[in-house]
């Protein structure tokens, strides 16, 4: 049995359930973003045509760095590269194309929006987004499970002998817990002393934790492991780095006096200022 089939047919037509999936988490991830930019007192109205170009930048991204880490594989069949529709996206190439289009963006068409301001707003958005993403993509393409298993907590996937590790699920998981920490510290630490970059790090550094140990305790060996496991450390050293910095900054005596306290009424119900 599979959990969902991954394609059904609307007459000739062939509709594929992961792109459905992407195509949802998109646009939460838009609805979302225009919300909190809404919401700390910015502009949205912007949002749209830059968030065509996220789109468009991160699937590009995320499909080049994924053939380039299994080039073996398409180098035998190239007709396969641009099948999007079979999964085969990686979170590390399309990030590495989506964030400088957004930054740049943002600088260009939102120029009160500073960069670590904008970064802070679009952590949540990414991580919830992320989870989202797990449910509606992953977990219903071809080949969407983890190792294979004789444990309850298997699943059948399409294309995958044998029950298999409902990674997605644990990912969407992890990313709801990274999420509600990174609320947690915007509400609780930037949207008390103003530390511009601290959810942004925040989330960053348990993002890559958290793609470590998927790859390496649950993920298939053969699935570009070394590379992303890699990639995840150096963002939770990256991430752990910056909220170090951030907070000796905070700590020293200058920061301190430059700072005052704020009124209830300049800080938002999401910890940003108005």
């Amino acid at each position: 049995m599979r959990p969902v089939p991954v394609a059904f047919h609307i007459g000739p037509l062939e509709v594929h359930t992961y792109g459905i999936g992407l195509a949802l988490t998109f646009w939460f991830g838009y609805r979302y973003l225009a919300r909190r930019l809404r919401d700390n007192g910015y502009p949205s109205a912007w949002l749209g045509s830059t968030f065509v170009w996220i789109v468009v930048t991160a699937i590009l991204g995320a499909r080049i760095v994924h053939v380039v880490a299994n080039f073996g594989y398409y180098d035998q069949h190239p007709i396969e590269i641009g099948a999007i529709w079979h999964g085969g996206l990686s979170s590390f190439g399309g990030l590495v194309l989506a964030i400088p289009t957004a930054i740049l963006s943002a600088r260009r068409r939102c120029p009160q929006l500073r960069v670590g301001r904008f970064a802070d707003l679009a952590a949540p958005v990414l991580v919830a987004s992320w989870a989202i993403g797990r449910l509606l993509g992953p977990q219903l393409m071809i080949a969407g499970g983890g190792r294979a298993t004789s444990s309850w907590i298997g699943m059948y996937y399409a294309g995958e002998v044998g029950k298999r590790l409902p990674v997605p699920l644990f990912q969407a998981a992890e990313c709801a817990a990274v999420y509600l920490i990174a609320l947690a510290v915007e509400r609780r630490v930037a949207g008390r002393i103003g530390l511009v970059g601290v959810v942004a790090a925040t989330a960053a550094g348990l993002w890559g934790l958290t793609r470590f140990f998927d790859e390496y305790l649950w993920l298939p060996y053969d699935n570009g492991t070394d590379a992303v496991e890699a990639a995840g450390l150096a963002m939770l050293g990256a991430g752990g780095a910056v909220v170090a910095v951030l907070g000796w900054r905070a700590r020293s005596p200058r920061a301190r006096g430059a700072r005052r306290p704020r009124l209830d009424s300049e800080i938002s119900p999401l910890g940003g200022e108005r």
